[in-house]
C-alpha cells in the first residue's frame, strides 16, 4: 500500500515538471526502510593540494597556523568524546596521541621558524616540517612504538592542512545536526560511528541489500539507499535531499511539494510500524496455527535492546567479529566472556546462536597479519583460520569465553564457512577439549549447548544429509551461499543481476538443507538477509524452515505476513517453484497465485 502511495505521488511529481527546477531524481537499491528529508553531509576526501607562496607578513601566516591548530584541537576533542561513548576509552587513546602531536612545542616551533626564515606560507611550512618528522620516525626500525607515531603525525598534518585551506575533513562522529550521509561506500567502522539521533539516512554509489553497510543500517534503523552509481559527484554539502529507503528513490533539492510527499510517506511508514508494534508480544503463527521461530541478527551486546523491542524470539546470529574489529588488539577471554554474558542475560533465557570469529573477506584486522589474497572471499577466512596453526590460540580463547558464558542463558555455538565434514570435526574436537579443560579447572559449563554450522558453501549444502548426522542444527547464510553458487561477487554492480535469492537453483539447495536436517530430527534456520525478505518468506514457510533470523527491524513485518499465510498452500507453492520453474521471474510470477501482498 505504502509503495503504491509513493509511486502515485512520484507520477504527480513528474507530471508537474518540478524536476526541471534544479531538482534531480536518482534511483538506487532500497537497502533499509525509512524516509528522511535533511541536508547532505559528504563523506568524501577533499582536495588538499596547495601552491607554495612567498609571504611578506609572516606574523599573519603564523596567526593562520595558530587558528588552524586550535580548530584541529577542538575538533579532535569532540571526536575523542564520541569515540569514548561509542567504542570505549581504549579506542579513544589514538586521539590522545593526535592531541599530543598538535601541542608539541618542538614541532610547532619548527613550523613557525620555517615560515619566518623562508618567508613561505603556512601550508608549505607545515608540510616541510611534518614530512621531516614522519621520515625520522619511520626510520626508527628498532623502535616499533616510535614508528607508529609517524602515522599520528601524518593524520594530524592532514587535519591542520584542511583547516588552513578552509576545507572540511569529513568525520561521521562529529555530525551534530540532522543529516543524510553521502559516500562512495561506507565501511563497517564508518557505519558504527553514525549517531542515529542526527544521521537520518545514508546514500552511496555502490553496494546492495546484503553489503555490510546495509545490514548495519537496518540494525541502527537508519534509512539507506545504495548503488546509485554517482551520488557523490552530483550532490554538494548542504544540498537538501529526500530519501526513501523503502522504494530506493532519492530526490536532490526537492520542491516543497515533493518534501511534503516524502514526509507523508514517512508518516505512513511510521503508522505501519505502529501497527506492527502491536504484534510485539504475539506468537509467530501462520493462519492455520503453525509456529515458526523469528530471531534477530546482532553485531554487539548493545543491539539486544532492539531485538527485545521488536519482539524477536531468539538471537539467530551474533556476529562476534565486531568484538575483534572494535578492539585495538585481540580481545581477551574475559572481555569476550563479558560480551557473551551480556547478550545471554539480555535475552532472558531465549536461545542465542553465536557465530565464531568470521574474519576474512572484506573484514580485516589491523593487528592480525594475514597474507594478501587475490580473492579473499574464497580464501583464508573464518573457520579456516580458526582451525589453522595461525588462528588456533585465538579460537581457543573465544571458545573458552563462550563456554564460560553458557551458564547465563541458552547458548548455541555456530561455526562459519564449513566446506568439509573434517573441518567441523576438528573444530568440535577443539571445543570438547576446552570444555574438558574448564571443567577440570572447576569452572561451570552448561551441558545443553547446541553446536551447529553455517551453510554458506554449496559443497556443504549438497552434503547436508551427512552433516546432519553430526551437527545439532544448520543456519543457512544466504548472502554468501548465493554469491558462491552464482559465482557472482555480491558487491560487484556488473554482476548484481546474478544475485537472485528466488532462483530455483538456490531454492533447491535450501530445500536440500532443510529436508536433510528434518530427516535427522535436527532444526534448520536461516540467518542471511533472505530470511527477512518478504517475497522469500512464503517460499521458506512452504519448505518448512524452522527459524528465520533477520535484522531486528524486519521481525514484526514478517510476523504480520506469516499470520496471513496458510502452510498447506505455501507447501504447494514451494513444491511447484522447485519442480516447475526455471527462472527467478517464474517463481515470483507463480507467487501471485498464492500470496496477496496488498
Amino acid at each position: 500500500m505504502l509503495t503504491m502511495q509513493l509511486q502515485l505521488s512520484l507520477k504527480q511529481w513528474k507530471k508537474k515538471d518540478w524536476h526541471k527546477k534544479m531538482t534531480e531524481m536518482l534511483k538506487g537499491i532500497a537497502a533499509s526502510d525509512g524516509v528522511a528529508v535533511a541536508k547532505a553531509y559528504l563523506l568524501v576526501q577533499p582536495d588538499l593540494s596547495f601552491e607554495t607562496i612567498t609571504v611578506e607578513d609572516t606574523n599573519a601566516e603564523e596567526a593562520r597556523l595558530d587558528a588552524a591548530l586550535t580548530a584541529s584541537q577542538n575538533e579532535l576533542s569532540v571526536i575523542r568524546e564520541n569515540a569514548v561513548a561509542s567504542l570505549g576509552e581504549e579506542a579513544a587513546a589514538v586521539f590522545d596521541a593526535h592531541l599530543m602531536v598538535l601541542s608539541d612545542p618542538e614541532m610547532v616551533g619548527q613550523i613557525k621558524e620555517t615560515i619566518r626564515a623562508k618567508k613561505t606560507n603556512a601550508e608549505t611550512a607545515l608540510k616541510e616540517v611534518t614530512d621531516m618528522f614522519i621520515a625520522i620516525f619511520e626510520g626508527m626500525e628498532d623502535n616499533p612504538y616510535m614508528q607508529e607515531r609517524a602515522a599520528d603525525i601524518r593524520d594530524v598534518a592532514k587535519r591542520v592542512l584542511a583547516h588552513l585551506l578552509g576545507v572540511r575533513l569529513p568525520n561521521p562522529a562529529t555530525i551534530d545536526e540532522e543529516s543524510i550521509v553521502i559516500a562512495h561506500d561506507l565501511t563497517p567502522s564508518d557505519t558504527a560511528q553514525l549517531n542515529k539521533q542526527f544521521v537520518k539516512a545514508f546514500v552511496t554509489n555502490i553496494g546492495g541489500r546484503t553489503s555490510h553497510s546495509a545490514i548495519m543500517a537496518r540494525t541502527l534503523e537508519i534509512a539507506a539507499v545504495l548503488g546509485t552509481n554517482n551520488i557523490t559527484e552530483i550532490v554538494k554539502d548542504g544540498d537538501v535531499l529526500a530519501v526513501n529507503g523503502i522504494t530506493g528513490d532519492v530526490v536532490i533539492n526537492p520542491t516543497e511539494d515533493v518534501i511534503a510527499e516524502f514526509k507523508a510517506a514517512g508518516e505512513a511508514y511510521a503508522k505501519q510500524k505502529a501497527e506492527w508494534a502491536l504484534l510485539r508480544d504475539a506468537q509467530t503463527v501462520t493462519s492455520d496455527g503453525k509456529h515458526f521461530e523469528l530471531a534477530a541478527n546482532i553485531g554487539t551486546p548493545k543491539d539486544v535492546e532492539g531485538v527485545n523491542d521488536n519482539g524477536a524470539e531468539a538471537v539467530g546470529l551474533y556476529r562476534t567479529e565486531f568484538l575483534y574489529m572494535d578492539s585495538q588488539d585481540f580481545p581477551t577471554e574475559d572481555e569476550q566472556y563479558e560480551a557473551y554474558k551480556a547478550v545471554l542475560e539480555g535475552m532472558n533465557g531465549k536461545p542465542v546462536v553465536v557465530r565464531t570469529m568470521d574474519i576474512g573477506g572484506d573484514k580485516e584486522l589491523p593487528y592480525f597479519d594475514l597474507p594478501h589474497e587475490m580473492n579473499p572471499f574464497l580464501g583464508f577466512r573464518a573457520l579456516r583460520i580458526s582451525i589453522s596453526e595461525t588462528g588456533n590460540q585465538m579460537f581457543r580463547t573465544q571458545l573458552r569465553a563462550l563456554l564460560r558464558s553458557s551458564v547465563h542463558g541458552k547458548l548455541r555455538i555456530m561455526f562459519p564457512m564449513v566446506a568439509l565434514l573434517t573441518e567441523f570435526r576438528t573444530a568440535k574436537a577443539i571445543l570438547d577439549e576446552e570444555k574438558a579443560n574448564l571443567l577440570a579447572e572447576g569452572v561451570a559449563v552448561a551441558d545443553d549447548i547446541q553446536v551447529g554450522i553455517m551453510i554458506e558453501i554449496p559443497a556443504a549444502a549438497m552434503l547436508a544429509d551427512q552433516f546432519a548426522k553430526e551437527v545439532d542444527f544448520f543456519s543457512i547464510g544466504t548472502n554468501d551461499l548465493i554469491q558462491y553458487t552464482m559465482a557472482a561477487d555480491r558487491m560487484n554492480e556488473q554482476v548484481s543481476y546474478l544475485y537472485q535469492p528466488y532462483n530455483p537453483s538456490i531454492l533447491r539447495l535450501i530445500n536440500n538443507v532443510i529436508k536433510a536436517a528434518h530427516a535427522e530430527g535436527k532444526w534448520a534456520g536461516m540467518c542471511g538477509e533472505m530470511a527477512g525478505d518478504q517475497q522469500a518468506v512464503p517460499l521458506l514457510v512452504g519448505m518448512g524452515l524452522d527459524e528465520f533470523s533477520m535484522s531486528a527491524t524486519s521481525v514484526l513485518r514478517t510476523r504480520s505476513l506469516m499470520k496471513k499465510l496458510d502452510t498447506a498452500k505455501m507447501e504447494e507453492y514451494a513444491q511447484r517453484a522447485l519442480t516447475e520453474c526455471a527462472t527467478a521471474e517464474e517463481v515470483l510470477e507463480l507467487q501471485k497465485e498464492y500470496v496477496d501482498f496488498d
